[in-house]
Parts: structure tokens; sequence; C-alpha cells
């Protein structure tokens, strides 16, 4: 049986966090769809101290912001975005429209459409978060979306030109400086000056990703991306300072970011817990990543892999870490998690960064039924048939017919009588189903 060396807060405990938090958003969202910009300046007064002329950024603007950035600064950020763009049009090639003809004059096909307005949000209370506006407004980008709106919060006090470069560079085409409830407020509700738009994507704090909760349906979200969770599956093929230096890597996110070492070696989860508070100690950062650790961290020691695997699979952890003597084995075995990266050489902080894969992913034990933001997200899949035959319209008519009589629909089951009148010949009662035609002798 596992062990836990030591133990995160209680699900009660985060179920009293969550409520407060969803009281929060549901008041402030009302507040938005009421009175719009107002409110939308009033918060950012309260939260960010920042309250400009306009909210959104002029191409003057952005192009001074842009000129704040070293040479050095803007080929880094081009070189991820690169990354991130050529990895979503791979994934974009792989998406076909289909066209089939099951039977002769019966023609069936679906159209991959980009959704026509998105906004991104991009994070960035502790830190600019110049990732996530690759993750987001590029890969919508890739996507064909014709109006992408991206938001951001100040960051001490201004714009971050960081993020802003990679917002214009990924193809944003508005670009507002707002950060947390307003921001996906304004851009799901609308405001006299905001027209809302039909899809909101991108991580954020726990009041974020309630507001897109609360949103969903009224416009589509990507997933419930609420703060980051790593977890760090090891065996004794590795040591403890990688183990530490991963887990406490993704904990400075913030102060509730869950943080897991899975492991079938006691030696090794001891070795790295003692590992953890000396770094704790030295990381410029530590503030934030011991509250998370503390709170949030856990430490289990499986019996074996297959231990390991189960484990991991029910916690179904954001970012999964594997750095074990099989790690193709938790590839091809391991079936709900955000994102895995597998080996030594592989972390977190890469794919968080350049490497191209997207980092806005599954938190929450979502990962069982979703995976994370990709360019598919962006698109909708929407079918179409047509009948082109005489004979095909009265063949699919007939079956179609007695279908809506086994179900009681007599006014779809006109539908098909029609055609089967029209281009069968058949007289077939009005409000009956359509017998089924003999075959000729």
């Amino acid at each position: 049986m596992a062990e836990w060396l030591k133990t995160a807060k209680s699900a009660t405990e985060r179920a009293e966090d969550d409520a407060k938090t969803r009281a929060t958003v549901e008041t402030l969202l009302k507040d938005i769809e009421e009175r719009g910009d107002a409110v939308v300046r009033e918060l950012s007064e309260k939260f960010d101290k920042y309250s400009p002329a306009s909210f959104k950024l002029s191409q003057a603007e952005i192009d001074d912001l842009i000129a704040q950035l070293s040479d050095q600064e803007l080929h880094d950020i081009k070189f991820a975005q690169e990354q991130v763009r050529n990895f979503a049009q791979a994934q974009r090639d792989s998406m076909l429209d289909i066209e089939v003809e099951p039977m002769p004059g019966v023609i069936l096909g679906h159209k991959n459409i980009p959704v026509q307005s998105v906004g991104c949000y991009v994070p960035g209370g502790k830190f600019p978060m110049v990732a996530s506006a690759h993750m987001s407004v590029a890969t919508a980008s890739v996507a064909g979306v014709p109006r992408i709106v991206a938001a951001t919060p100040p960051f001490q006090g201004k714009p971050n030109p960081g993020v802003i470069a990679a917002m214009h560079l990924g193809g944003a085409h508005e670009i507002y400086v707002m950060g947390g409830i307003q921001a996906v407020g304004a851009m799901a509700i609308g405001t006299e000056t905001i027209e809302p738009v039909h899809m909101i994507v991108g991580p954020g704090n726990a009041f974020v990703a309630e507001a897109k909760r609360q949103l969903f349906g009224r416009v589509g979200i990507d997933l419930f991306a609420g703060p980051t969770e790593t977890m760090v599956i090891a065996d004794d093929t590795v040591d403890a300072e990688l183990c530490a230096t991963d887990l406490l890597g993704q904990a400075e996110h913030g102060y509730n970011s869950p943080c897991v070492l899975l492991t079938n070696s006691r030696k090794l989860a001891e070795e790295t817990m003692a590992e953890i508070e000396r770094i704790l100690k030295i990381l410029p950062t530590a503030d934030t990543a011991r509250v998370s650790w503390e709170e949030y961290g856990e430490v289990i020691v499986a019996e074996d892999y297959d231990e390991m695997l189960k484990i991991a699979d029910d916690i179904a952890s954001e970012h999964v870490q594997v750095m074990t003597d099989r790690d193709d084995w938790f590839l091809e075995h391991m079936t709900c998690y955000g994102a895995l990266f597998l080996g030594p050489r592989t972390n977190v902080a890469n794919g968080d960064k350049v490497i191209g894969t997207n980092h806005t992913l599954p938190t929450k034990k979502a990962g069982r039924y979703t995976g994370g933001l990709w360019v598919g997200k962006f698109l909708k899949t929407h079918s179409y048939q047509k009948v082109t035959t005489d004979e095909a319209a009265a063949m699919i008519g007939e079956y179609g017919s007695r279908l809506c009589m086994l179900e009681g629909f007599v006014g779809h089951a006109e539908q098909c009588n029609i055609r089967v009148r029209r281009y069968g010949g058949r007289n077939v009662p009005y409000g009956t189903g359509a017998e089924p035609q003999k075959a000729a002798e």
C-alpha cells in the first residue's frame, strides 16, 4: 500500500476556499454586465492600481513597448513563438475536412471552421507570462481565427513590453491592459467599448478560472485552467536535487500550486524532502514556493510501478514529469494528465516557455476528460449532408419516415414522406410511415 509521507490541504479546506471565490466572481460578473466599462475601471484601480485613458493599446503604444526590448529578448520571444507555431501548424495539418459518399446519391462531410472571435487572457500578477501569449494568441492565429482579442494585467503598474510584444507578434488584433475577472468578464460579456467574443481561453488564478466556469455556455472556453499543478514520478535512477528543483520550479507560481512527488523509493522521498528545505533557504521566490509546498505539497511512496501508475492517473496532475527506468512505459499506460515530460533531460519549464507544445493544460482532475489547449480548440467541426439523386431521396426518406413514426414524430415523418412522394413517385398516406418498397421480381 502507498504511504503519504507528506499530505496537502484537505478537500474540505479547498472547498471552503472555492466557495468564497465563487461568490466573489458571481457578484463582479453581474456588475460588469450591468455597468460595463465603469466597473472594469473600478476593478482595475482597486486590484491593479491602473487607470489609463484607454485600456486598449494603440499601435503607437505597442511599437513603443516593443522598442524597449533588447535585440536578444526580441529574438528569444520570436524563437519560442516559432516553436509553438510550428507544432500548432503540424496539428492543424492533421485535421482534415472530409467528404464521403456512403451510398450512391448521398454525400456526407464535415468542415473545420475557426471560431470567429476569441479572447486570450494572459496572466501576469506576480510574473509577466510572456509564454502564455504564444500559447493562446499564436495558436489561435494558426487556426485562422479572424478576430483575436488579448488582455493582460499591468505588471508593476504598467504594460509589460515582453508580454505585449508576444501578443502583437502572435497575431492579436486588439490588445487590452487589464487583468483578472474584469478582463475575462469584459471580453465575454462586452462593454460599451469592447465587443464580446465567442470564446475565452488562457490560464489564470482561481478567480480567472472561476470566471471562465461561470461564463461557460454564454461563451465557449478552452478548459478550466486554474493554479498550476505538478507531479514528479521518479525512482532511484535520479537524485533528490533534481526532484526538489523540479517540484519547487512549479511551486513558485503561486500560493496554491499543488506539487507532488510520487516514487517507489523511500530513500529518494526522504532525501527530496530534505533537499526542498535546503533549496527554500536560497530560492529568491521562496516566500511563494514555501506556502505552496507546505499547504499543497505531497510526498507519496508507492510499492511498485503499477501502484505509481494507478495513483498518478487518479491524481490526474496538470504537469507530470517522469524520471524512471521505464519512462516510455508510463507514456504507453498513463491515461489521465495534462502533459507528460519524459526523462531527466526534459523539464516542465521548457514545456512552459519554449519547446513548442502548449502549456495551457487541464487542472483539478480535468485531465480525466480533456486535453490541453491546442489548435483544434479554436476550430469547430461542422457536418453537412446532401442528397443528389431522386433514388437516394426516396430510399433514405422511406427509412426516415418509419423511424420517425416509431418515435411518434408525425411532422418529422412528413418531411421524409414528401420526398418519397415527389422523388419516388409513391403514394404515402398523410401521417403514416412509408411502406417498404417491394423488390422487383
